[in-house]
């Protein structure tokens, strides 16, 4: 995201989503072949004969496997039914629920396996392991010239997908006044009520939660030691809930203040507000973070024409407007609203103001370093 773009707003929603084709991959031994394709080496659709092409090649491989994708992050799940049934490729999203750490795991540990998986959507951080352990297969999509340079890597390893903004989901039926600051979470009223999406040494979204923490408590994108500190106040005073933050728990009353990214939590407002939960959103005015996600084609795909057909789909203008449905703000966006193909309903973002920071890709591995070290002390 544009940090000219950022992060204060007012609680509302509407959301269009759709559910996500979850299976499993097999465990035997590819052929091969696809290692040794001229899809697996093709850094660009040009260099299998164009997008016709490819998605032929894509077509005869038939599946596509990745990881982690839940289908209410971002709007995945349309964005999964929606490359399905255009192209006729059966995607196995395998662990849904599951965490950046995890899906970099499933990658470098399925090296030669027809269940490795094929893309991968990864923080910062995790991209930038998955690069250093030479995981990355290079790839530019059609759009790349429209992506900022510093959106991208000028090798073409990875480049950003979507983006978001930290930001406080409460339910306003069960908290009588919905904190709206880092510094309200530490009121007593709080007590046994704020968590977090995952586990902040495995999950981006709650790393980029302790850099906002750390902002907003005198901090910065080099220091979140004051973030790991505001948690360790927060468990002492009674008001962390130790659980993972999803759909499900906040429907259930297990965890009614959220800290997570904005696209998620005005996703899950819209599909709570059936459930009869009241889901507010806010973002933290003393804690305005923004930072996006990004995309890479796994070096050791099974299926390396629908990798690569899937990043393409991603980056075209039909599965940027699924992402800009599902709350997100594309990468592509900017060339969108130029070009007049941005959806204009879903483009009505709420209302920001004021300038986010975003922690760079050495700020964020930095940081991860010193979350993976202090977390659980901060928290036991």
């Amino acid at each position: 995201m544009n940090p000219s773009r950022p992060a204060r707003f007012a609680g509302i929603a509407a959301a269009v989503l759709a559910t996500a084709a979850v299976a499993s991959g097999c465990g035997a031994a590819p052929t091969a072949d696809a290692a040794n394709s001229k899809a697996a080496k093709a850094s660009s659709a040009a260099d299998l004969g164009g997008m016709a092409a490819l998605a032929k090649e894509a077509k005869k491989e038939g599946t596509l496997n990745v990881y982690a994708l839940a289908p209410d992050w971002a709007n995945y799940g349309e964005m999964i039914s929606a490359f399905e049934k255009k192209y006729g490729i059966k995607v196995n999203n395998e662990n849904p629920g599951g965490s950046s750490q995890q899906a970099l795991n499933a990658a470098a540990k399925r090296k030669g396996q027809d269940r490795a998986v094929d893309a991968l959507d990864l923080g910062t951080a995790y991209m930038q392991q998955a690069k250093a352990q030479k995981l990355l297969a290079p790839y530019r999509v059609t759009g790349w010239n429209g992506i900022p340079a510093a959106q991208k890597q000028a090798d073409g390893s990875y480049l950003n997908n979507y983006g978001g903004y930290i930001s406080i989901g409460c339910d306003a039926k069960a908290v009588t006044h919905c904190p709206k600051t880092f510094k309200d979470l530490l009121k007593p009223e709080y007590k046994d009520k704020v968590a977090l999406n995952g586990n902040p040494g495995e999950s981006s979204s709650a790393l980029a939660a302790v850099f906002a923490a750390s902002l907003a408590n005198g901090g910065s994108l080099d220091d979140v030691q004051p973030g790991l500190d505001f948690f360790k106040e927060l468990k002492k005073k009674g008001n962390y809930v130790p659980a993972e933050s999803t759909l499900a728990t906040i429907q259930k009353g297990e965890t009614p203040i959220s800290i997570d990214w904005d696209y998620l939590n005005l996703g899950y407002a819209a599909k709570l507000k059936a459930k009869g939960v009241d889901w507010k959103v806010t973002a933290p005015a003393d804690g305005e973070y923004s930072n996006y996600y990004n995309q890479g084609v796994n070096k050791y795909a099974p299926h390396p024409a629908a990798a690569r057909l899937w990043l393409e789909f991603l980056y075209s203008t039909e599965g940027q407007n699924i992402w800009l449905r599902g709350f997100s703000r594309p990468a592509l966006l900017d060339v969108m609203e130029k070009n007049g193909t941005a959806d204009q309903a879903a483009k009505a973002l709420p209302h920001v103001e004021g300038t986010a920071k975003t922690a760079s890709p050495a700020q964020e591995a930095k940081a991860k370093e010193a979350v993976v070290q202090g977390w659980a002390k901060a928290v036991s």
